[in-house]
């Protein structure tokens, strides 16, 4: 190293150049010393040279650090430092500190185990806790037993497992009810901001004496709110009068024809002349989606009784497959009138009052009887519905995007071949049951919604899978693919913005329907 005259001068030289020193690095295998406690480690006589005589070629590290200086050097202590880390280690001192470090290291994971053990006995105390089902307004509400509220540090541990339960996860409760299975059914989400200011709309203007339909149209295209959807739809479809004083009558009259017609109709259902009809529904109904919702026996009993009423009073057409699809919409969100479930689809309706139940089966009926006088002659002989809007469906596509068009065309897929289902099931086997019921709150807010615009959403819901039809080259690859979309985690985002393309695409071509001729 330099001498000491030498290093004192060094800040005043400008053209010296001095090189870096490499120096040790301490850690676990080799703590740092201090010299006032570990001076018995320092063997006498062990300091390296200061001033090498003469710069020679390095051939060891020790050797190529005792001729290396550095500008930041203070002084001998550094060089005592180097000695000592250049010396063998005491054994003891070494295995005491290692010690140490696997003692610290072991409280800190017996810390963490206890936290751990602390947040699930919390959570077990929880899922385990009783709740009671009452009937407020008409409405099935579950409230929390009050068991754990006993004493003042059993609040204290509730208010602090409810704040972890928020940063946390979420995880399933056994069944509330028998037959149910759902993830928090009963914690009602909070609404945003737009969401609230949305519900409240609604609201005033389902308050006033006569509601504007035509306003609520308007309101009802961009989506309707769970809790007023049930009323909406009715006042949709045409099934309940605008005047808000009509409402209740015209419910009993309607409710009170239905059953009529089943005490007439019912009981025909294995004479010779309906047995196939009925025979074929109880053949569909198990098909239908949701799996948990059709599996029940009291959602079935309701489905064939619906079903077999409309097929009876509708000659001309009859039992249809694809029809007993129609009925499930109208049939899960007229449950949400009742209930307070989030999931309704693994709700036990069994345990719903028989009166509820019979309120909910006529509603259904006369509000798909609704929707199927709009669109009939896609279920009478040989559905020519449904042939001419997969015309139409191929001739639209054809315009908007020739590029998928002719790949299906030189693949030789059909558009009836995948488009079919498209048309006689309104979609609902492509798509989930709760992005169905929003895609209908904007059929039944546009102008024969479920018989036109529903073909400009089959268009944009083609061109949506362009990407990956293109990279098909085999007819059975696109067939399938064609047949079995990746829809299952879509939402109502996705289902928004399908509905905005399909807009574009009504406002382009409806009024024009020769821009899509060839």
């Amino acid at each position: 190293m330099a001498s000491d005259g030498a290093r004192k001068q060094f800040w005043k030289r400008s053209g010296a150049k001095v090189p870096g020193s490499i120096q040790h690095v301490y850690g676990a295998q080799h703590p740092p010393f201090d010299p006032l406690l570990h001076g018995t480690l320092i063997k006498p006589g062990s300091k390296p040279p200061t001033t090498p005589v003469k710069l020679k070629k390095v051939s060891t590290f020790q050797e190529f650090e005792s001729n290396t200086s550095d500008a930041w050097d203070l002084g001998d202590d550094d060089d005592e430092l180097l000695a000592i880390a250049a010396e063998n280690l005491n054994t003891e001192v070494v295995m005491e500190t290692a010690h140490k470090v696997i003692q610290n290291h072991s409280k800190l994971q017996e810390q963490h185990k206890f936290q751990e053990e602390h947040l699930q006995e919390e959570k077990q105390v929880e899922s385990a806790e009783l709740t009671s089902i009452t009937y407020v307004d008409n409405r099935l509400v579950k409230s929390v037993s009050e068991g754990h509220t006993s004493s003042s540090s059993d609040n204290a541990s509730e208010s602090s497992s409810m704040q972890r339960s928020q940063s946390l996860p979420q995880t399933c409760t056994p069944p509330l009810v028998s037959g149910m299975a759902d993830c928090n059914a009963s914690v009602t989400p909070a609404l945003t901001e737009r969401e609230a200011s949305r519900l409240d709309k609604f609201k005033q203007l389902l308050a006033g004496p006569n509601t504007d339909l035509e306003e609520l149209r308007k309101l009802s295209w961009s989506g309707i709110p769970k809790r007023v959807r049930p009323i909406a739809w009715k006042l949709l479809s045409g099934y309940l009068p605008a005047n808000v004083d009509r409402r209740e009558s015209t419910l009993k009259r309607k409710r009170k024809e239905y059953f009529a017609f089943v005490e007439q109709y019912y009981d025909s259902r294995n004479d010779e002349n309906h047995q196939d009809t009925y025979r074929q529904i109880h053949i569909d109904i198990p098909r239908m989606s949701p799996e948990v919702l059709r599996l029940q026996p009291k959602v079935t009993e309701i489905f064939e009784r619906i079903l077999f009423i409309w097929a009876i009073r509708h000659p001309a057409s009859g039992y249809v497959q694809g029809i007993n699809d129609l009925v499930t919409p109208f049939f899960v969100v007229f449950i949400c009138e009742y209930i307070e479930e989030e999931e309704v689809e693994n709700f036990d309706v069994s345990s719903l009052p028989e009166e509820v139940l019979q309120n909910i089966e006529a509603d259904s009926y006369w509000c798909m009887s609704k929707l199927l006088d709009g669109i009939q002659d896609n279920y009478t002989f040989a559905q020519p519905g449904i042939q001419k809007k997969v015309k139409m469906l191929e001739e639209l596509v054809s315009r908007i995007d020739e590029q998928v068009h002719r790949h299906l065309d030189q693949h030789e897929v059909k558009y009836l071949q995948f488009a079919f289902r498209w048309m006689n099931n309104l979609l609902m086997r492509e798509v989930p049951l709760h992005c169905t019921i929003r895609l209908w709150d904007t059929y039944q807010s546009e102008p024969e919604g479920f018989s036109h615009f529903h073909l400009y959403v089959c268009a944009a819901f083609l061109v949506r899978w362009r990407k990956e039809i293109l990279e098909e080259k085999d007819f059975q690859e696109l067939l399938i693919f064609l047949q079995n979309l990746p829809t299952v985690h879509w939402g109502d985002e996705e289902i928004s913005v399908l509905l905005a393309e399909a807009y574009r695409l009504k406002f382009a071509f409806a009024d024009a329907p020769n821009h899509y001729k060839k």
